[in-house]
């Protein structure tokens, strides 16, 4: 597996894998201060360490929460916000003549159903295909938009019809810009390598304070499951958490074309 793509993984697999990993530290961590205290009877830690590693790692997880967070909520906002504004198009298509009408409805079906699977693909060159594909049907239904002020009686409709169909292409850019930038992988292995840290620290007091194995456990399981969180937000498909509700105002957007 490359390592570089760990966080790509469903989050399932990932929960998994970071609670064996802290799990296993702990493990070395309490192996290791018992090997030290045979050596050093008389060397006590006091807490001093856990206290900053639990600090550091908190504050840590705030921020990446807090970005994760924010980001899910501007995607949410944005999947909103174009089918509003496919919406406004689609039925601007009413101003105009049958026989236009009926090519640009022809086009905005095609248009909604590229969008619709843009988000239902969860392979990136196929998203990428989609959002290409939806692109071009943009182009075409922009072209004949505008041919339409060269006539004069299609020109006060058309100046209505622009800036619907500018908006909805805007967005459709918005939101691919958005779904593609995530939370820095960086900031996420940083959080990684920080609850590693706190498990070891936590394997040691283990030993040290005489606490109970299921401690470990306990702090495995609240690190795995936060940092589970966190990747759901950062990619909301391939977890319990999506954008599958807000989503489907856009797939409603299919019984206006039919």
């Amino acid at each position: 597996m490359n390592l570089y793509k760990l966080f790509d993984l469903s989050p399932f697999a990932l929960v998994t894998i970071i609670f064996v990993l802290i799990c296993l530290v702990g493990v070395v961590g309490k192996y290791l201060r018992k090997k030290w205290r045979e050596k050093h009877p008389e060397v006590t830690l006091q807490g001093r360490i856990s206290a900053a590693a639990f600090g550091i790692l908190s504050l840590l997880m705030a921020f990446t929460f807090s970005v994760a967070m924010s980001k899910f909520e501007t995607q949410r906002r944005l999947i909103a916000q174009e089918a509003a504004y496919i919406n406004t198009a689609l039925l601007r298509c009413d101003i105009y003549s049958d026989s236009l009408r009926n090519l640009l409805r022809t086009d905005f079906k095609e248009y909604i159903e590229a969008r619709i699977a843009y988000y239902n693909e969860l392979d990136n060159d196929k998203s990428r295909e989609e959002r290409k594909k939806a692109e071009l049907i943009a182009k075409r239904i922009w072209d004949k938009t505008v041919s339409q002020m060269q006539h004069s009686e299609s020109a006060v409709r058309s100046a209505q019809m622009i800036p619907a169909v500018n908006n909805m292409m805007d967005i459709a850019i918005t939101r691919d810009g958005e779904k593609i930038s995530k939370v820095p992988t960086l900031v996420l292995w940083v959080l990684l390598i920080f609850m590693l840290i706190d498990g070891f620290v936590v394997g040691i007091e283990i030993f040290d304070k005489n606490k109970p194995l299921v401690t470990m456990f306990a702090n495995a399981i609240v690190m795995a499951l936060t940092l589970n969180l966190i990747i759901e937000l950062h990619q909301p498909r391939t977890g319990l958490i999506n954008l599958d509700p807000v989503e489907q105002k856009i797939v409603d957007l299919r019984e206006l074309v039919k």
